[in-house]
C-alpha cells in the first residue's frame, strides 16, 4: 500500500513539473485591436452654387459691309446647378450654368462699318452652358475634371453705321478644372472653358460676326 501511494505521489510530482512545459507548447491566440478607417468622401448628389470670373477672346467682322477684329474682355458672374454620380474613383456629372456678362470689345481700325469714328463693337450680354463632366476622385477631397458640351449666349453687334443688332447663338464649349471639398456639403472649384458661339449675321450692316472666348472662373457649391 505504501509502495502504491509513493508511486502516485511520484507520478503527480512528475506531471506537475511537466505541465508548464506542455502549456508553453500550446500556441496562443493573438489579439488585434479593430482598426477604424475613415470613409472616403462621396461626390454623389445634387449641388447648386455661384460662379464668377473673367473672359477674353476675339470677334471678327467680315462681309460686304466691312471688316474688323475686336478683342472682347470683361467679367462675368452667375449661378450653377449640377449632379454627380461616383463609381469607384470616377465621378460622372452633368452641370449647367447661367452668367451675366460684361465681356465686350471694339475697334476702329477696320474697314467699312468698323473703320473710323466709333468703329464696331461686339458684346456678350449673357452666357449659359450645359456640360458633361468626368472627374477622378483618387485623391479623396480633390477632384480634377474635364468637361464639355453646349454653349448658348447673346451676341450684341454695334456697327458705326446702321442700327444695333443682337442674336442669341448656340455653340460649344470644352475645358478642365479642379474641385475641392471643404466640408461635407461645401466645395470650391476653379475651371477654364473655351467657348465658341459661331457666326452671327449682322443683317443691318451686311457682315458676319464671330465670337470666341476663354473663360477663367471660380465657383462655390453647396451639395444637397
Amino acid at each position: 500500500m505504501k509502495r502504491i501511494t509513493m508511486t502516485m505521489v511520484v507520478g503527480l510530482f512528475v506531471a506537475a513539473m511537466a505541465a508548464p512545459s506542455f502549456a508553453a507548447d500550446i500556441p496562443r491566440q493573438s489579439y488585434k485591436a479593430p482598426v477604424y478607417s475613415v470613409p472616403g468622401y462621396s461626390w454623389t448628389g445634387f449641388y447648386a452654387g455661384i460662379n464668377g470670373g473673367y473672359g477674353f477672346g476675339k470677334s471678327d467682322w467680315s462681309g460686304i459691309g466691312g471688316t474688323g477684329s475686336t478683342s472682347p474682355k470683361g467679367a462675368l458672374a452667375g449661378v450653377t446647378l449640377g449632379y454627380n454620380l461616383q463609381t469607384g474613383s470616377w465621378v460622372w456629372g452633368l452641370e449647367g450654368d447661367f452668367d451675366y456678362s460684361w465681356v465686350k470689345g471694339s475697334t476702329a481700325a477696320g474697314t467699312g462699318v468698323c473703320g473710323g469714328g466709333a468703329g464696331c463693337e461686339t458684346r456678350n450680354e449673357w452666357l449659359g452652358t450645359a456640360r458633361a463632366r468626368l472627374g477622378y476622385a483618387g485623391w479623396d477631397r480633390w477632384l480634377p475634371f474635364i468637361t464639355g458640351g453646349a454653349a448658348y449666349g447673346k451676341v450684341k453687334m454695334t456697327p458705326n453705321l446702321g442700327s444695333v443688332e443682337s442674336k442669341n447663338k448656340f455653340g460649344w464649349t470644352a475645358g478642365a478644372g479642379i474641385e475641392y471639398a471643404l466640408m461635407t456639403n461645401w466645395t470650391v472649384k476653379a475651371e477654364y472653358l473655351y467657348v465658341d458661339l459661331g457666326n452671327a449675321e449682322c443683317s443691318n450692316c451686311g457682315t458676319n460676326v464671330t465670337f470666341k472666348e476663354n473663360l477663367v472662373r471660380a465657383g462655390l457649391n453647396y451639395r444637397f
